[in-house]
């Protein structure tokens, strides 16, 4: 028996070769990748295609009109909300197969409310430098997504 695949949440992303990066990411590593809200592009967005290159057929696309319909159709999800503001590393999360890592969109990343109703779940990339406010997003997924693998023995 396979242990369940992760699932990258991106909520409201703005960014076609983003998106699109992140999709072969998905592709790359069997994980889930859910849009959530409203897009920043259409889905038939040529850069977002070309970003996917010719893999989309090797990705699961599911599409979301909002956090809470996502959240309801997994009721025992267990949630990581990624967030420059959030206290707690990613190398400090205690990852398990089949998690949910929820990213914001490139400007404004997740809402307010959203992270502080689940301090105990959000995450954050350190960034050393005082000028560079954040990571770009399809980076920062593929860093989050590579711990996760690492945790559950998935690199071997």
């Amino acid at each position: 028996m396979t242990a369940p695949p992760f699932h990258i949440v991106l909520v409201e992303p703005e960014i076609p070769p983003n998106t699109g990066n992140i999709a072969r990411l998905c592709g790359a590593t069997g994980t889930i990748l859910h849009l959530v809200g409203k897009l920043g592009f259409s889905i038939d967005d040529r850069q977002l295609k070309r970003a996917g290159l010719d893999y989309w057929e090797a990705i699961d696309v599911r599409r979301w009109d909002s956090l809470p319909q996502l959240e309801a159709a997994f009721p025992g999800g267990h949630w990581w909300y990624t967030s420059k503001k959030a206290a707690r590393s990613h190398v400090e999360a205690k990852f398990l197969p089949g998690d949910f890592l929820v990213f914001g969109k490139e400007t404004e990343g997740l809402p307010a409310d959203l992270l502080a109703a689940h301090p105990e779940r959000c995450l954050r990339i350190p960034i050393f430098s005082p000028i560079v406010r954040s990571l770009n997003l399809s980076t920062a997924a593929g860093i989050v997504l590579y711990e996760a693998l690492r945790q559950t023995g998935r690199l071997s």
